[in-house]
């Protein structure tokens, strides 16, 4: 069940919705960094449709990025420095299995954070980002964001 945000700064519960947006920021920023990555390889090997395939899930990470980031500034938080250093990247012949398993993560993860207690409008957003995101694990394909 949704739950009201305080107006003060020091509320516990948009303290601790602040906090969960901005871990996603983070996990979100990690995938935008892998898919582009694995991107990039596809490019300079010639694989056009791969690469077509990598930058669509890179464009939809990226998107959960700019709507969590959005939706912390909404409510007053000011986004944290996303130091993410860059995952070993799998070999092209191997990323269906790994970008499948970290998928997976983040699905679980946004599933515990409904359970956490949100207010409604970052509760619509996460159950956004967490469709998207069971069509990447399921699929490995991107353009699920709708803007």
């Amino acid at each position: 069940m949704p739950v009201p945000l305080g107006s003060r700064r020091n509320d516990p519960v948009k303290e601790s919705v602040l906090e969960i947006l901005e871990e996603g920021r983070v996990r979100e920023k990690e995938q935008t960094v892998f898919y582009r990555r694995l991107a990039s390889e596809a490019e300079l090997r010639g694989d056009a449709e791969l690469a077509e395939r990598l930058n669509a899930l890179h464009a939809d990470e990226q998107h959960h990025l700019s709507r969590l980031t959005a939706r912390l500034l909404e409510l007053g938080g000011t986004p944290g420095e996303m130091a993410v250093s860059p995952s070993d990247s799998p070999a092209l012949g191997d990323w269906e299995s790994v970008a499948r398993s970290r998928e997976e993560r983040e699905v679980d993860w946004y599933r515990g954070v409904l359970e956490r207690g949100l207010d409604a409008t970052s509760e619509v957003l996460v159950r956004e980002i967490l469709e998207s995101e069971e069509h990447h694990a399921r699929e490995l394909g991107g353009k699920w964001m709708s803007a």
